[in-house]
This record gives C-alpha cells, sequence and structure tokens, in this order.
C-alpha cells in the first residue's frame, strides 16, 4: 500500500501549488533514495503539460536535471561510503565478502547499460547511481550514460503522458507504466537469480548427482 504522503491525489495537489519545483525535487530526492515515486511525479508534469497548465520543455527539463543531478549524488554516496555499507548488509543476509565482490566484479562489467537501462526499472533507478559508484566506475563515464539515460527516461515519460493523457486517465496511465516497469524489473531479476541458483547448485553438487 502506498504511503498516504505520495499518494497520487496528493502528487498532483503538490504539482499544481509547486508546479517545476516538485518535479524537480521529487524526481531528485527519489535518486537519492528517499521514497517517492518519481516516475508518476514525471508522468504528472507531463499530464500537466498536456493540458497547458504547465509547459513541455520546462518539465521536460526540470526531470532531467533532476535525474542527472540525483544521479550523480547517488555515485559519489555509492563511491565514497558505499561499500562499507554494502558489507554490513551483505552480512545481514548471509554474504560473503568475497561473493560481494564478485556481484561487483559483475557489474562493474555491466555498469554503463544497468546506469542507461536502470532508469526505466523499479528500484533499479534508485540503485543503480550508487552500485556505479561502488564499482568504481570511471566518473565520466558514468555522467555520459547517466546524461544519456535521464534523457532517454524522462522524453519517454513525459511525452507518453502529454499525449497520452488526451485519451486515457492519468490514474490508468500511472497503473499501466508501474506494471511494465515491475514487470521488467522481475524478468531481469530472474535472469539474474535464476543463472546465480545453476551455479550454486553445480558447486553443492559438483559430480551431477
Amino acid at each position: 500500500m502506498s504511503l498516504e504522503f505520495i499518494s497520487l491525489e496528493n502528487i498532483q495537489r503538490i504539482a499544481h501549488e509547486y508546479g517545476y519545483w516538485a518535479i524537480f525535487f521529487g524526481i531528485l530526492l527519489e535518486n537519492l533514495g528517499i521514497p517517492i515515486p518519481g516516475e508518476t511525479v514525471t508522468l504528472v508534469g507531463g499530464f500537466l503539460a498536456g493540458s497547458h497548465e504547465l509547459s513541455y520543455w520546462l518539465v521536460l527539463g526540470d526531470a532531467v536535471t533532476g535525474a542527472v543531478i540525483g544521479g550523480i549524488c547517488g555515485y559519489w554516496i555509492g563511491r565514497t561510503g558505499g561499500w562499507p555499507m554494502l558489507v554490513r548488509l551483505g552480512s545481514l543476509f548471509r554474504f560473503s565478502e568475497a561473493r560481494l565482490l564478485s556481484i561487483k566484479e559483475q557489474f562493474s562489467e555491466n555498469a554503463a547499460k544497468a546506469v542507461f537501462f536502470g532508469r526505466f526499472l523499479a528500484l533499479l533507478r534508485i540503485f543503480a547511481a550508487p552500485m556505479a559508484g561502488i564499482a568504481e566506475m570511471p566518473f565520466g563515464k558514468f555522467c555520459f550514460y547517466n546524461i544519456l539515460g535521464a534523457t532517454a527516461w524522462a522524453s519517454v515519460m513525459v511525452t507518453l503522458s502529454f499525449f497520452a493523457g488526451t485519451v486515457v486517465s492519468l490514474e490508468q496511465l500511472v497503473a499501466w507504466v508501474s506494471k511494465f516497469a515491475i514487470a521488467a524489473l522481475l524478468i531481469l531479476a530472474a535472469f539474474i537469480i535464476i543463472p546465480l541458483w545453476l551455479e550454486a547448485r553445480q558447486a553443492n553438487n559438483p559430480a551431477g548427482e
């Protein structure tokens, strides 16, 4: 169940009251790990632009800027103190440091894809930037894919709600986008978890018994 302060109705009310600032800070704070649905904030901004209450280009600029700055902050959080925190969290779930190092290396090999495509996936949008920092992805390379991903994601979300808002309700649009993001995340998780499970099973049964 969604928390009351981040309900769609309250997001709409705040967007009406604070306009572009609400969109910018909503997306920025989500990227810092605060549980604010940046995707919904962006859709609301595009919807208001489609009804001529806000400017399409200013909403898009807000969304891109908030996502880029939030991503950079997340990167440096991960780069400066993310690894010790990850080790502590890993110990709670019985992940050895060696196993975490292996995951870190695997992420490092796919960091560019994670930073770009992570924008379109629930949860990964929040954690991709800190993980890039933990994996010590070169900052220049991170900035390139962070800006590219933020621009692509914001363009799709704002444009979708700008045009689709004229034929479907905002509530229905948010529901469809949320379901797609969750389904995409589950598919990604399956591609990650199944190989790990097969690897662990093979390690525990080397003779194939």
